[in-house]
């Protein structure tokens, strides 16, 4: 494969220069292969797979995909249909690719011309991919989830059972794991935990004897009982801490810097922003940057930027394409128009970003827009 891969985009956005962005995202394409390895080592002979759902946590299934290859990974896990085709078409034939939430009806055939893998979560499911074997006149590859607890996705308790009796109701497929999701993974004490791990012994035990999976990222710092034989991280992969109040065991993975598009210096009683919601309470330095809630930084999550180490207030209101910052800390003149400002990165972790925002990392990255300069480090 080709060491420096084409960026999987939707349709409908196409690559921009980094002179005509108004903010750079820096993605470490090393720190999610090393992020990788890491997990591997916690999980021992577990096979670990590669979570890359919406376009890889926002940071690019193409690139993340590409370099978690060269670790070994050849089992990777989206959310829609559409997204197993657009990742078959970058890692080609050999890898698993399975798809969370199942496949909606009627698009069976499309699965099967991309070779991916369905995760089967009710029995209509179930009834669809058996009838697209037949006419596909082979046995077709497919997880099936369980709901153990969580009440999200996978099958019902009384379904599991009715498969169970049910000699036929696995004809024409592959089965080649079972698989459920924690809800609480990431609160260690929490009782839901090993409530679910019972519940996915006592489902699986109803279906046919093979491989298994239930830890996500958090999931694999529960310890071995809950590894089974396939992990499946995400937001672990890409720098989010996996283990919420302790130390982060993984490496910070993206950088958002924004440009400067002016600055000015305002008086005492300016009013700021729409609103007016902050009026300066004395002379203030002031710059505008080309980012805003359009590229995916929600106005609750008002915070501040970094220069040079120097932590810049937002003041006012996050705008769709602006952000106003205080750079009264800043030297006279040191910040110019066109200067980069960071937002994400050694001042301010994605996870530090979401406890500002009062959300998590999560969402965070996924919800970084399409406007920026993406730029490859490593891989």
């Amino acid at each position: 494969m080709n060491d420096a891969p084409t960026k999987l985009l939707p349709e409908d956005v196409v690559a921009i220069s980094e002179a005509a962005a108004g903010a750079i995202l820096t993605i470490d394409l090393d720190a999610i292969r090393e992020n990788y390895r890491r997990l591997k080592t916690r999980l021992g002979s577990v096979r670990c797979a590669g979570v890359a759902k919406a376009d890889a946590y926002g940071l690019g299934a193409a690139q993340v995909a590409s370099a978690l290859m060269k670790e070994g990974c050849d089992v990777f896990f989206v959310a829609l249909l559409a997204e197993g085709i657009a990742l078959r078409e970058v890692v080609g034939s050999e890898p698993e690719i399975y798809v969370l939430n199942g496949l909606p009806p009627g698009s069976e055939p499309e699965a099967v011309a991309a070779g991916l893998c369905a995760v089967i979560n009710s029995g209509a499911q179930l009834k669809a991919w058996s009838a697209a074997a037949r006419d596909a006149r082979r046995r077709l590859p497919a997880a099936i989830q369980v709901d153990s607890g969580m009440s999200r996705l996978g099958m019902a308790p009384a379904e599991v059972e009715a498969v169970a009796k049910d000699t036929g109701a696995l004809d024409g497929i592959d089965v080649r794991y079972v698989m459920s999701h924690l809800a609480c993974a990431d609160e260690p004490r929490h009782p839901a935990n090993e409530e679910q791990r019972l519940a996915f012994e006592r489902l699986r035990a109803m279906l046919p004897e093979v491989p298994a999976s239930l830890a996500n990222s958090s999931g694999i710092f529960l310890g071995p009982p809950y590894h089974y034989d396939l992990a499946r991280p995400g937001a672990a992969l890409y720098g989010i801490n996996p283990t919420p109040g302790a130390p982060n065991p993984m490496l910070p993975v993206v950088r958002l810097q924004a440009k400067v598009a002016q600055t000015r210096r305002v008086e005492k009683g300016t009013g700021i922003g729409y609103g007016h919601t902050y009026y300066a309470d004395g002379p203030l330095s002031l710059a505008t940057i080309s980012f805003g809630y359009a590229d995916g930084w929600l106005r609750r999550s008002a915070s501040a930027a970094w220069f040079e180490g120097i932590r810049l207030p937002f003041l006012g209101r996050v705008s769709m394409d602006s952000i106003i910052l205080d750079i009264s800390a800043v030297p006279p003149g040191r910040l110019r128009e066109g200067d980069l400002v960071e937002l994400l990165g050694p001042s301010q972790s994605v996870d530090d970003a979401a406890g500002h925002a009062g959300t998590i990392g999560y969402e965070i990255l996924a919800s970084l827009g399409p406007r920026f300069h993406r730029r490859y480090v490593g891989g």
